[in-house]
């Protein structure tokens, strides 16, 4: 849409468009930074019928030489994956072709422009953002998004994703909705509240529609219920008769101004034609706002396009290449107050006019809500088109497809299976009470003993997601266990996630909770000869609760290597790969971890499983940390925060405090302990504790507080809980050994050489000569050193390494060999100080004073003045990188990337991408210079 067609209602626009000269400046501002390409975002919010819509237009119009791009949100079309987006691009369309073949094959199966994989959410995004950049090389672009509250969820991820990554484009988004908390996606952006408009200017809009005498305390009372809100004064004179505007007994009782308004807009479809309450019915069935279709629809209805006339008389819709209505509320409006029987024709007409070849699921959806009853047909097309949206991501679309076609469904027994099948995708989608609701709504009496033993798993697993405790165990357990007689592959899977629960859980669990899973598991749902992944895994673990660690290391050694070969992003389940993960620490492959976490992330953006997304995301932040990407680990942990807090589930702090901790962040951590602690005796999730004691330990040893270091983690070490081996036992053998307790230690040194000789990784070898070290005797120390940072130097666990050259060097110190000793505190000084452990590179520091050393500050502190995005670019393109490869990799466009690279060399005092990789290689090195 051009900025000309940016006014829809142009003459009630300078009406409504009073005031706000504050509200108009700051976005005009933000318009003219894109114009010079400066891009940015702003999220307009405010209550229904504030003006939003007005000043965005007015705004957008006002600020000439711009390519407008708009998207509305529908209530009826926000389980439709990816439909705002279409809205917004489907002008862009002919630049798809310039995008990379990824990007260009993600947006093509998203908006169903063809058949394919489920595609990458991210690689969608960042195919939105490659063509805004495009577009925006020739004209500066601006994104209207409208009504943003109600975008289907995949649209508003990926709106979102671009929003936080056109600083250097000239490209600027605007949202509009009604309230911060409908949209967790945008939060972090900027934020314009949009008020009720001052007294004078309200009292101005009020009695330029009143052309009657108007008794001043009925204006009072009128301008008070108002509030300020120009759809209620403009709509408020419209529900009374003239002469009543002098008369202060017929001004009704307050009401809510959004019933008001909705209530006005039905009276004044009421006074319309049949033919046109019927069209603009048959145009609020119909979201995406087609307005050939709208047409085709009502030829069969034998309405003609006089029709339209009368409604857009009353300015109550516009029809051109698109159908808009003034305002969303006319739309709830219309389809509220229609009869069902009118709501049915309405739908039929739009079914009939869809092309069932072209566009199969909407005119599923619209047979759907035409049926009058059970439809056997509508139901199966139904139940195809949720298969489809499924393979497409959209989880949500999936579930609204489902629990109609179950509604639709005449046989009792099918129509319970997909019931089912609608509450799991429900519960995929991150809406927990509304899968709860649907369940109970199920009649059990019609169930079957295995459909019984589903539902039964079913409303096991929403207690989980809502309180993670051992009661919500103990259900998944009895639920597993009633599947087994049924199903015995089925009841695996159930035993593995209450096997999974009850890690969770932990030390708040019943103390035999693992053992009675595991003996639940034998001689129900046993697999012997097992040689599948699953069976691997979950075999393993009742091996390590029945016999013992070393016993399960070889089951979860091939489990690990199983689900890391697998080709197939879904040879196990997301929750599964969860386990995976821990199984992948419990046998010390860092490698397999973070691949495994990286997959669990994948498939849960592909299905858009938004309750499981905040867990992967968790192992996926871990395996950032103790790779030393601390700032990507900040990046996934925000996103962990804003799901939690969109679709109501717990939140998540293991890895916060984690993160937290190894940045050195004293008060932040111990806040975050506090309120570990508070929520733990809440919710009874052990494993959050245990975490929390880790981290804590992290900070102390970090600095130099050894005696809290080592109070903070005795109760987590003497517990040594599944997968958490290879993070606590290190942190209390080196607060032990640093506070003259090694006898303490050994315990902990004594598993972490089972693990080494069981397991055999670098990592497992690395850590527990690490550890070794540390409680060895001064003179038998060094090669254990030696040989431990030379295993860890094979392992993606950067921190860690690091920190064996730290305790080497502070070893080498004590031994009086300073210059030795320089050499492996400035390594590691240099590594810990890149990656923001900041207690660790001051321990680093200190060290180093005490040799005599000091540091080369200059090349630092420029290191030190780039941001953490500059940093990352940095380092990619000192290692080769070109600009489009690290904007596929950091989901940049290459023009952000290049001007990020302006500021790097700006701030750096260097003009070349060469010059960078000499400083980077170079930089923050530690001097010899020996003490006067």
């Amino acid at each position: 849409m051009s900025g000309s067609e940016s006014n829809v209602f142009p003459q009630r626009s300078s009406l409504t468009f009073l005031g706000r000269r504050d509200e108009r400046a700051a976005l005009c501002e933000v318009l003219e930074a894109a114009r010079r390409g400066h891009g940015g975002a702003v999220v307009v919010h405010g209550e229904p019928g504030i003006g939003k819509t007005a000043l965005l237009d007015q705004t957008v119009a006002s600020v000439p030489g711009l390519r407008v791009l708009h998207a509305d949100g529908h209530e009826y079309e926000n389980e439709l994956a990816f439909a705002g987006l279409h809205q917004l691009c489907a002008p862009l369309f002919d630049h798809m072709n310039r995008l990379s073949a990824p990007q260009r094959d993600a947006l093509s199966v998203a908006f169903g422009l063809r058949g394919g994989a489920k595609p990458d959410r991210f690689h969608v995004g960042l195919a939105v953002l490659g063509m805004l950049s495009d577009v925006a090389e020739h004209e500066p672009v601006v994104c209207v998004v409208d009504d943003a509250q109600w975008l289907d969820q995949e649209s508003a991820q990926a709106l979102a994703f671009v929003a936080r990554r056109v600083e250097a484009e000239a490209v600027a988004l605007l949202f509009s909705l009604r309230e911060l908390d409908q949209r967790q996606e945008l939060a972090g952006l900027a934020t314009l509240h949009v008020e009720g408009l001052r007294e004078n200017h309200a009292r101005t809009l009020l009695t330029a529609q009143i052309h009657a005498p108007i008794d001043e305390r009925v204006q009072d009372r009128v301008l008070w219920e108002a509030r300020g809100n120009p759809l209620a004064l403009l709509e408020l004179p419209r529900s009374a008769m003239p002469d009543s505007w002098a008369d202060t007994s017929v001004v009704p009782e307050a009401q809510p101004v959004t019933r008001k308004i909705e209530t006005s807009f039905r009276e004044q479809v009421a006074d319309l034609p049949p033919a046109t309450q019927l069209l603009l019915l048959v145009a609020a069935a119909e979201p995406l706002g087609d307005a050939l279709l709208l047409w085709r629809a009502a030829d069969r209805l034998g309405i003609s396009s006089a029709a339209a006339l009368p409604a857009q008389s009353a300015d109550l819709l516009d029809i051109d290449v698109r159908v808009r209505f003034r305002h969303p509320l006319v739309r709830s409006a219309v389809y509220g107050a229609a009869s069902a029987h009118d709501r049915r024709r309405a739908h039929v007409a739009l079914a009939d006019a869809i092309s069932p070849a072209k566009e199969p699921d909407r005119r599923a959806w619209h047979r759907g809500q035409a049926a009058q009853g059970p439809d056997e047909q509508a139901a199966a097309d139904l139940e195809a088109s949720a298969d489809r949206a499924m393979a497409r991501g959209g989880t949500s679309m999936a579930a609204a497809f489902l629990r109609l076609a179950a509604a639709l469904t005449p046989h009792p027994e099918l129509r319970v299976s997909r019931t089912l099948a609608a509450v799991q995708a429900m519960r995929d989608a991150g809406a927990p009470d509304e899968a709860l609701d649907l369940l109970s709504a199920v009649d059990t009496s019609l169930l079957q003993p295995l459909q019984s033993a589903h539902a039964e798993w079913l409303r096991a697993q929403l207690a989980y997601d809502t309180k993670r405790n051992d009661t919500s165990v103990a259900l998944l357990m009895q639920a597993a266990g009633r599947i087994a007689p049924y199903d015995t592959e089925t009841a695996r899977e159930a035993f593995l996630e209450a096997f999974t629960a009850a890690v969770f859980v932990g030390r708040f669990g019943h103390a035999q909770r693992l053992t009675d899973i595991a003996q639940a598991v034998t001689p129900a749902a046993s697999a012997p000869q097992a040689t599948r992944p699953r069976d691997l895994l979950l075999n393993g673990l009742i091996t390590q609760a029945t016999q013992g660690y070393s016993a399960a290391v070889p089951l979860l050694r091939g489990a690990v290597d199983a689900y890391t070969a697998a080709q197939d992003d879904h040879t196990a389940s997301i929750g599964m790969l969860g386990m995976v993960c821990s199984a992948a620490q419990d046998v010390w492959d860092d490698k397999a971890f973070r691949m495994l976490a990286e997959r669990q992330v994948r498939i849960a953006r592909a299905d858009g499983a938004v309750a499981a997304l905040p867990v992967a995301l968790s192992y996926r932040a871990l395996a950032c940390i103790h790779a030393g990407q601390l700032t990507e680990a900040a990046a996934l942990i925000d996103e962990v925060h804003t799901i939690t807090e969109a679709i109501g589930a717990p939140a998540m702090l293991y890895v916060d405090i984690t993160l937290a901790a190894w940045r050195g962040e004293r008060t932040r951590t111990l806040t975050l302990a506090k309120e570990v602690m508070n929520e733990t005796s809440e919710r009874g999730e052990g494993r959050m504790l245990t975490a929390a004691e880790y981290a804590t330990a992290v900070l102390f040893n970090g600095l130099g507080r050894y005696d809290a270091a080592l109070k903070a983690c005795q109760q987590a070490c003497d517990l040594d809980e599944l997968s958490f081996r290879p993070w606590v036992q290190p942190e209390f053998v080196e607060a032990a050994a640093r506070s003259s307790l090694s006898d303490l230690a050994k315990p902990a040194v004594e598993r972490l050489e089972e693990c080494a000789r069981v397991c055999g990784t670098p990592w497992a070898r690395g850590m527990w000569l690490r550890s070794l070290a540390l409680v060895t005797q001064e003179d038998k120390a060094e090669p254990l050193y030696l040989e431990a940072i030379d295993m860890l130097g094979m392992t993606e666990s950067t921190v860690h390494h690091a920190r064996a050259q730290l305790l080497y060097g502070e070893w080498l110190r004590r031994q009086g060999r300073r210059s030795d000793a320089r050499s492996h505190l400035g390594a590691a000084y240099d590594t810990l100080a890149s990656v923001g452990a900041a207690a660790f590179a001051t321990r680093a520091s200190r060290e180093l004073q005490a040799t005599g050393a000091r540091l080369c500050r200059r090349k630092a502190e420029a290191f030190e003045q780039l941001t953490a995005q500059e940093l990352r670019i940095a380092r990619l393109v000192a290692g080769g990188a070109t600009s489009k490869e690290v904007g596929i990799q950091l989901f940049l466009s290459p023009r952000t990337v290049d001007a990020h690279l302006r500021n790097i060399f700006a701030k750096l005092g260097i003009s070349s991408r060469r010059q960078l990789r000499d400083i980077n290689l170079s930089s923050q090195e530690i001097s010899s210079i020996p003490a006067p």
